[in-house]
Protein backbone atom coordinates (compact mmCIF):
# COMPACT_ATOMS: atom_id res chain seq x y z
CA UNK A 1 0.00 0.00 0.00
CA UNK A 2 1.38 3.38 -1.01
CA UNK A 3 2.07 5.91 1.71
CA UNK A 4 0.25 9.21 1.38
CA UNK A 5 1.86 11.57 3.90
CA UNK A 6 4.65 12.88 1.68
CA UNK A 7 4.48 15.71 -0.86
CA UNK A 8 6.70 16.02 -3.99
CA UNK A 9 9.14 18.28 -2.10
CA UNK A 10 9.63 15.54 0.46
CA UNK A 11 10.55 13.03 -2.22
CA UNK A 12 13.07 15.48 -3.67
CA UNK A 13 14.60 15.76 -0.21
CA UNK A 14 14.57 11.96 0.12
CA UNK A 15 16.62 11.61 -3.06
CA UNK A 16 19.14 14.15 -1.72
CA UNK A 17 19.37 12.34 1.61
CA UNK A 18 19.86 8.98 -0.07
CA UNK A 19 22.64 10.36 -2.28
CA UNK A 20 24.35 11.98 0.72
CA UNK A 21 24.23 8.79 2.80
CA UNK A 22 25.50 6.66 -0.08
CA UNK A 23 28.39 9.07 -0.72
CA UNK A 24 29.36 10.30 2.74
CA UNK A 25 28.20 7.66 5.21
CA UNK A 26 28.17 4.18 3.69
CA UNK A 27 31.87 4.09 2.61
CA UNK A 28 33.19 5.09 6.07
CA UNK A 29 30.57 3.37 8.17
CA UNK A 30 32.68 0.26 9.00
CA UNK A 31 35.47 2.48 10.35
CA UNK A 32 33.06 4.55 12.46
CA UNK A 33 31.44 1.36 13.74
CA UNK A 34 34.86 0.12 14.83
CA UNK A 35 35.84 3.49 16.36
CA UNK A 36 32.49 3.68 18.23
CA UNK A 37 32.19 7.31 17.10
CA UNK A 38 31.27 9.39 14.06
CA UNK A 39 33.35 12.45 13.08
CA UNK A 40 32.03 15.86 14.07
CA UNK A 41 32.11 16.88 10.40
CA UNK A 42 29.15 14.59 9.81
CA UNK A 43 26.98 17.05 11.75
CA UNK A 44 28.22 19.91 9.56
CA UNK A 45 27.29 17.95 6.45
CA UNK A 46 23.88 17.08 7.88
CA UNK A 47 23.30 20.77 8.62
CA UNK A 48 24.10 21.63 5.01
CA UNK A 49 21.60 18.96 3.98
CA UNK A 50 18.90 20.67 6.08
CA UNK A 51 18.66 18.30 9.04
CA UNK A 52 18.29 21.22 11.48
CA UNK A 53 15.98 23.33 9.34
CA UNK A 54 13.43 23.73 12.15
CA UNK A 55 15.52 26.55 13.61
CA UNK A 56 14.08 30.00 12.72
CA UNK A 57 15.78 31.98 9.96
CA UNK A 58 17.17 34.66 12.29
CA UNK A 59 19.30 31.97 13.94
CA UNK A 60 20.55 30.39 10.72
CA UNK A 61 17.84 27.83 10.01
CA UNK A 62 14.96 27.71 7.57
CA UNK A 63 12.08 27.78 10.04
CA UNK A 64 10.63 24.58 8.60
CA UNK A 65 9.00 22.55 11.38
CA UNK A 66 7.89 19.45 9.50
CA UNK A 67 8.72 16.09 11.06
CA UNK A 68 8.31 14.38 7.68
CA UNK A 69 11.77 15.67 6.75
CA UNK A 70 13.16 14.22 9.99
CA UNK A 71 11.48 10.90 9.21
CA UNK A 72 13.06 10.76 5.76
CA UNK A 73 16.58 11.02 7.20
CA UNK A 74 15.82 8.24 9.69
CA UNK A 75 14.23 6.01 7.07
CA UNK A 76 16.95 6.32 4.46
CA UNK A 77 19.70 5.57 6.96
CA UNK A 78 17.81 2.44 8.07
CA UNK A 79 17.17 1.32 4.49
CA UNK A 80 20.88 1.62 3.70
CA UNK A 81 21.88 -0.25 6.85
CA UNK A 82 23.74 2.62 8.56
CA UNK A 83 21.15 3.88 11.05
CA UNK A 84 23.55 4.15 14.04
CA UNK A 85 25.74 6.60 12.10
CA UNK A 86 22.94 9.15 11.82
CA UNK A 87 21.33 8.39 15.19
CA UNK A 88 23.20 11.28 16.79
CA UNK A 89 21.98 13.65 14.10
CA UNK A 90 18.41 12.47 14.64
CA UNK A 91 18.88 12.93 18.38
CA UNK A 92 19.85 16.55 17.80
CA UNK A 93 17.04 17.23 15.32
CA UNK A 94 14.21 15.25 16.90
CA UNK A 95 14.84 15.15 20.64
CA UNK A 96 17.13 18.02 21.67
CA UNK A 97 15.88 20.66 19.24
CA UNK A 98 12.39 21.10 20.75
CA UNK A 99 13.96 22.04 24.09
CA UNK A 100 16.19 24.63 22.45
CA UNK A 101 13.32 26.05 20.40
CA UNK A 102 10.47 25.99 22.91
CA UNK A 103 12.05 26.53 26.32
CA UNK A 104 14.82 29.03 25.61
CA UNK A 105 14.86 32.80 26.05
CA UNK A 106 15.79 35.08 23.16
CA UNK A 107 19.25 35.47 24.66
CA UNK A 108 19.73 31.71 24.89
CA UNK A 109 18.53 31.22 21.32
CA UNK A 110 21.03 33.81 20.09
CA UNK A 111 23.80 32.17 22.09
CA UNK A 112 23.21 28.54 21.12
CA UNK A 113 21.08 28.10 18.02
CA UNK A 114 23.41 29.42 15.28
CA UNK A 115 26.09 26.87 16.16
CA UNK A 116 23.55 24.06 16.60
CA UNK A 117 21.98 24.89 13.24
CA UNK A 118 25.33 24.77 11.45
CA UNK A 119 26.42 21.56 13.15
CA UNK A 120 29.31 23.30 14.91
CA UNK A 121 27.66 22.46 18.23
CA UNK A 122 26.49 18.94 18.99
CA UNK A 123 23.77 18.39 21.55
CA UNK A 124 22.77 15.65 23.99
CA UNK A 125 20.15 15.20 26.67
CA UNK A 126 21.13 13.68 30.02
CA UNK A 127 18.26 12.07 31.89
CA UNK A 128 19.30 8.54 32.87
CA UNK A 129 21.42 7.99 35.97
CA UNK A 130 23.06 4.87 37.40
CA UNK A 131 20.09 4.55 39.78
CA UNK A 132 17.29 6.16 37.76
CA UNK A 133 16.12 5.18 34.29
CA UNK A 134 12.50 5.29 33.20
CA UNK A 135 11.49 6.77 36.57
CA UNK A 136 12.49 10.39 35.96
CA UNK A 137 11.24 11.36 39.40
CA UNK A 138 14.08 9.27 40.87
CA UNK A 139 16.78 11.58 39.50
CA UNK A 140 19.38 12.53 42.11
CA UNK A 141 21.85 14.78 40.26
CA UNK A 142 21.52 17.97 42.27
CA UNK A 143 21.93 21.63 41.33
CA UNK A 144 22.14 24.20 44.15
CA UNK A 145 21.82 27.89 43.34
CA UNK A 146 24.86 29.91 44.42
CA UNK A 147 24.69 33.49 43.25
CA UNK A 148 24.72 33.65 39.47
CA UNK A 149 25.58 29.95 39.14
CA UNK A 150 24.28 26.50 39.98
CA UNK A 151 26.67 24.05 41.61
CA UNK A 152 25.95 20.63 40.09
CA UNK A 153 26.92 17.26 41.56
CA UNK A 154 25.94 13.85 40.28
CA UNK A 155 26.34 11.39 37.42
CA UNK A 156 24.53 10.39 34.24
CA UNK A 157 24.87 7.26 32.14
CA UNK A 158 23.81 5.85 28.74
CA UNK A 159 23.99 9.38 27.25
CA UNK A 160 23.82 9.31 23.46
CA UNK A 161 26.17 11.86 21.82
CA UNK A 162 27.86 12.00 25.23
CA UNK A 163 31.40 12.03 23.82
CA UNK A 164 30.80 14.50 20.98
CA UNK A 165 28.34 16.80 22.76
CA UNK A 166 29.06 20.50 23.29
CA UNK A 167 25.69 21.28 24.93
CA UNK A 168 24.14 18.77 27.32
CA UNK A 169 20.53 19.40 28.35
CA UNK A 170 20.77 17.99 31.87
CA UNK A 171 17.93 17.00 34.18
CA UNK A 172 18.84 18.11 37.70
CA UNK A 173 17.13 18.17 41.07
CA UNK A 174 16.63 21.68 42.46
CA UNK A 175 13.94 20.79 45.02
CA UNK A 176 12.59 17.89 47.03
CA UNK A 177 9.24 17.41 45.27
CA UNK A 178 9.43 14.33 43.01
CA UNK A 179 8.19 16.22 39.98
CA UNK A 180 8.27 19.94 40.70
CA UNK A 181 11.76 19.60 42.13
CA UNK A 182 13.27 18.91 38.68
CA UNK A 183 14.85 21.53 36.42
CA UNK A 184 16.72 21.58 33.11
CA UNK A 185 20.20 23.06 32.81
CA UNK A 186 22.28 23.29 29.63
CA UNK A 187 25.82 22.30 30.64
CA UNK A 188 28.49 23.30 28.17
CA UNK A 189 31.56 21.33 27.12
CA UNK A 190 34.16 23.44 28.94
CA UNK A 191 32.27 23.75 32.24
CA UNK A 192 34.65 23.34 35.22
CA UNK A 193 33.79 20.17 37.11
CA UNK A 194 32.11 18.48 34.12
CA UNK A 195 33.87 15.31 32.98
CA UNK A 196 33.11 12.56 30.49
CA UNK A 197 33.68 8.95 31.37
CA UNK A 198 34.21 6.10 28.98
CA UNK A 199 32.50 5.63 25.65
CA UNK A 200 30.31 2.68 26.63
CA UNK A 201 30.81 -0.65 24.86
CA UNK A 202 27.29 -1.61 23.76
CA UNK A 203 25.88 -4.76 22.19
CA UNK A 204 24.92 -2.80 19.07
CA UNK A 205 24.55 0.78 17.80
CA UNK A 206 28.33 1.01 17.84
CA UNK A 207 28.72 4.09 15.64
CA UNK A 208 26.54 6.07 18.08
CA UNK A 209 28.72 7.27 20.94
CA UNK A 210 27.15 6.64 24.35
CA UNK A 211 28.91 7.93 27.44
CA UNK A 212 28.98 8.30 31.18
CA UNK A 213 29.01 11.90 32.45
CA UNK A 214 29.94 13.19 35.89
CA UNK A 215 29.58 16.54 37.63
CA UNK A 216 31.72 17.44 40.64
CA UNK A 217 30.95 20.94 41.92
CA UNK A 218 30.37 21.91 38.29
CA UNK A 219 29.69 25.64 38.06
CA UNK A 220 26.89 26.24 35.55
CA UNK A 221 25.66 29.79 34.88
CA UNK A 222 22.10 30.37 36.05
CA UNK A 223 21.59 31.89 32.60
CA UNK A 224 21.71 28.30 31.27
CA UNK A 225 18.46 27.31 33.01
CA UNK A 226 15.78 26.22 30.52
CA UNK A 227 12.42 27.63 31.52
CA UNK A 228 11.67 28.27 35.16
CA UNK A 229 13.24 26.39 38.05
CA UNK A 230 11.06 23.41 38.97
CA UNK A 231 9.47 23.03 35.52
CA UNK A 232 11.85 20.37 34.25
CA UNK A 233 9.42 17.46 34.53
CA UNK A 234 6.76 19.37 32.58
CA UNK A 235 9.33 20.21 29.90
CA UNK A 236 10.39 16.59 29.61
CA UNK A 237 6.86 15.21 29.29
CA UNK A 238 6.00 17.90 26.75
CA UNK A 239 8.71 16.70 24.38
CA UNK A 240 8.53 12.94 24.90
CA UNK A 241 5.84 12.44 22.23
CA UNK A 242 8.18 13.55 19.43
CA UNK A 243 11.01 11.46 20.84
CA UNK A 244 8.80 8.38 20.82
CA UNK A 245 7.57 8.99 17.29
CA UNK A 246 11.21 9.30 16.24
CA UNK A 247 12.01 5.92 17.83
CA UNK A 248 8.91 4.36 16.22
CA UNK A 249 9.91 5.75 12.82
CA UNK A 250 13.37 4.23 13.09
CA UNK A 251 11.96 0.92 14.31
CA UNK A 252 9.53 0.39 11.47
CA UNK A 253 12.08 1.59 8.88
CA UNK A 254 14.53 -1.01 10.18
CA UNK A 255 11.84 -3.70 10.01
CA UNK A 256 11.12 -2.75 6.39
CA UNK A 257 14.81 -2.93 5.53
CA UNK A 258 15.11 -6.33 7.20
CA UNK A 259 12.20 -7.62 5.14
CA UNK A 260 13.69 -6.34 1.90
CA UNK A 261 17.06 -7.96 2.61
CA UNK A 262 15.35 -11.21 3.55
CA UNK A 263 13.05 -11.32 0.53
CA UNK A 264 16.11 -10.93 -1.71
CA UNK A 265 17.92 -13.64 0.24
CA UNK A 266 15.16 -16.27 0.20
CA UNK A 267 14.70 -15.76 -3.53
CA UNK A 268 18.37 -16.53 -4.21
CA UNK A 269 19.28 -19.07 -1.53
CA UNK A 270 18.47 -22.67 -2.41
CA UNK A 271 17.92 -25.74 -0.26
CA UNK A 272 16.71 -29.20 -1.25
CA UNK A 273 16.69 -28.17 -4.90
CA UNK A 274 14.59 -24.99 -4.71
CA UNK A 275 14.68 -21.42 -3.43
CA UNK A 276 13.92 -21.05 0.27
CA UNK A 277 11.14 -18.66 -0.63
CA UNK A 278 9.32 -21.44 -2.43
CA UNK A 279 8.73 -23.36 0.78
CA UNK A 280 5.27 -22.76 2.22
CA UNK A 281 6.61 -22.17 5.74
CA UNK A 282 8.85 -19.35 4.49
CA UNK A 283 6.09 -17.81 2.33
CA UNK A 284 3.58 -17.82 5.17
CA UNK A 285 6.06 -16.37 7.64
CA UNK A 286 6.96 -13.58 5.24
CA UNK A 287 3.27 -12.92 4.63
CA UNK A 288 2.72 -12.42 8.36
CA UNK A 289 5.71 -10.12 8.67
CA UNK A 290 4.88 -7.96 5.64
CA UNK A 291 1.30 -7.51 6.83
CA UNK A 292 2.36 -6.55 10.34
CA UNK A 293 4.94 -4.04 9.07
CA UNK A 294 2.59 -2.34 6.61
CA UNK A 295 -0.17 -1.96 9.19
CA UNK A 296 2.30 -0.55 11.69
CA UNK A 297 3.62 1.92 9.13
CA UNK A 298 0.11 3.30 8.66
CA UNK A 299 -0.21 3.99 12.38
CA UNK A 300 3.22 5.60 12.62
CA UNK A 301 2.41 7.77 9.59
CA UNK A 302 -0.79 8.89 11.29
CA UNK A 303 1.22 9.82 14.38
CA UNK A 304 3.60 11.87 12.23
CA UNK A 305 0.62 13.71 10.76
CA UNK A 306 -0.79 14.38 14.22
CA UNK A 307 2.62 15.49 15.49
CA UNK A 308 2.91 18.03 12.68
CA UNK A 309 -0.58 19.29 13.46
CA UNK A 310 0.24 19.63 17.15
CA UNK A 311 -2.52 17.20 18.13
CA UNK A 312 -0.53 14.06 19.00
CA UNK A 313 -1.08 13.04 22.61
CA UNK A 314 1.32 11.14 24.86
CA UNK A 315 -0.81 7.98 24.88
CA UNK A 316 -0.91 7.61 21.10
CA UNK A 317 2.82 8.32 20.94
CA UNK A 318 3.37 5.60 23.55
CA UNK A 319 1.31 3.17 21.45
CA UNK A 320 3.44 3.94 18.39
CA UNK A 321 6.68 3.46 20.30
CA UNK A 322 5.50 0.26 22.00
CA UNK A 323 4.07 -1.43 18.95
CA UNK A 324 6.65 -0.38 16.36
CA UNK A 325 9.62 -1.47 18.47
CA UNK A 326 8.01 -4.78 19.39
CA UNK A 327 7.26 -5.38 15.69
CA UNK A 328 10.85 -4.48 14.88
CA UNK A 329 12.08 -7.09 17.33
CA UNK A 330 9.83 -9.82 15.96
CA UNK A 331 10.58 -9.03 12.33
CA UNK A 332 14.34 -8.77 12.65
CA UNK A 333 14.51 -11.97 14.69
CA UNK A 334 12.41 -13.85 12.13
CA UNK A 335 14.54 -12.51 9.29
CA UNK A 336 17.71 -13.72 10.99
CA UNK A 337 16.09 -17.16 11.22
CA UNK A 338 15.21 -17.13 7.53
CA UNK A 339 18.83 -16.30 6.70
CA UNK A 340 19.97 -19.39 8.58
CA UNK A 341 23.61 -19.38 9.64
CA UNK A 342 24.39 -16.40 7.43
CA UNK A 343 21.96 -14.34 9.50
CA UNK A 344 24.43 -14.58 12.38
CA UNK A 345 27.38 -13.29 10.34
CA UNK A 346 28.15 -9.60 10.76
CA UNK A 347 29.04 -9.26 7.09
CA UNK A 348 25.28 -9.45 6.47
CA UNK A 349 23.24 -6.33 7.31
CA UNK A 350 20.53 -8.43 8.98
CA UNK A 351 23.00 -9.54 11.66
CA UNK A 352 24.02 -5.95 12.38
CA UNK A 353 20.35 -4.92 12.49
CA UNK A 354 19.72 -7.72 15.01
CA UNK A 355 22.35 -6.31 17.36
CA UNK A 356 21.29 -2.70 16.79
CA UNK A 357 17.56 -3.26 17.22
CA UNK A 358 17.30 -4.70 20.70
CA UNK A 359 17.77 -1.41 22.52
CA UNK A 360 14.78 0.24 20.84
CA UNK A 361 12.48 -1.51 23.33
CA UNK A 362 14.47 0.08 26.16
CA UNK A 363 15.46 3.65 25.30
CA UNK A 364 12.91 6.43 25.03
CA UNK A 365 10.93 4.61 27.72
CA UNK A 366 10.80 0.83 28.01
CA UNK A 367 7.96 -1.23 26.57
CA UNK A 368 6.74 -1.77 30.12
CA UNK A 369 6.54 1.99 30.74
CA UNK A 370 4.67 2.46 27.45
CA UNK A 371 2.15 -0.16 28.57
CA UNK A 372 1.75 1.64 31.87
CA UNK A 373 1.05 4.96 30.13
CA UNK A 374 -1.50 3.31 27.85
CA UNK A 375 -3.04 1.30 30.68
CA UNK A 376 -3.49 4.33 32.93
CA UNK A 377 -5.30 6.13 30.14
CA UNK A 378 -8.01 3.44 30.28
CA UNK A 379 -8.96 4.52 33.83
CA UNK A 380 -9.49 0.93 34.94
CA UNK A 381 -9.17 1.72 38.65
CA UNK A 382 -12.39 2.49 40.54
Amino acid sequence: MDRCIFEPEHEIYRASVRTWIEKHVVPDYPAWDKARLVPRTLFNQAADLGAFAAVPEQYGGAGVCDFRYNAILIEEAAHLGVAPAVAGIALQADICMPYLLDLTTDEQKQRWLPDVTSGRSITAIAMTEPGAGSDLAGIRTRAVRHGDHYIVNGAKTFISNGINADLVITVVRTGEDRHQGLSLLVIERDTPGFERGRNLDKVGQHAQDTAELSFTDARVPAANLLGEEGTGFAGLTRNLAQERVSVATAAIATAQAALRWTIDYVRQRHAFGKAIGEFQAARHRMADLVTEVELTQLYVDRCITELNAGTLNRVDAAKAKLWATEVQGRVVDACVQLHGGYGYMLEYPIARAYADSRVSRIYGGTSEIMKEIIGRSLKLSV
